[in-house]
């Protein structure tokens, strides 16, 4: 199992857009576990399509969270790095 983590949060206009997703395997051990989970958010192809998305305020997007739990179709999406979360997770 995974979890996939969505981040928001608003820009300069005061809209809500996309801060960062990221992807991490929960563990299976029992304990306590901390994972620190790379974010990275997409980016546009093209320069217009970056002025057209900061001028409207919609930014680029994942519509399907699993798109970011699976490998499959990420060699072709460009990204850009966005920081770090740190998630602990307590398994019994």
């Amino acid at each position: 199992p995974q979890i996939v983590i969505s981040v928001y949060g608003p820009d300069f206009f005061g809209n809500d857009v996309v801060r960062g997703y990221g992807a991490v395997h929960v563990p299976f051990m029992p304990g306590r576990h901390t994972r620190t989970i790379a974010m990275f958010v997409p980016e546009s192809t093209s320069r217009l399509q970056k002025f057209t998305s900061w001028f409207t305020g919609r930014r680029p997007e994942f519509t399907d969270p699993r798109v970011v739990a699976q490998g499959e179709g990420r060699e072709v999406t460009r990204v850009r790095s966005q920081g770090f979360v740190t998630i602990s997770f307590n398994v019994v």
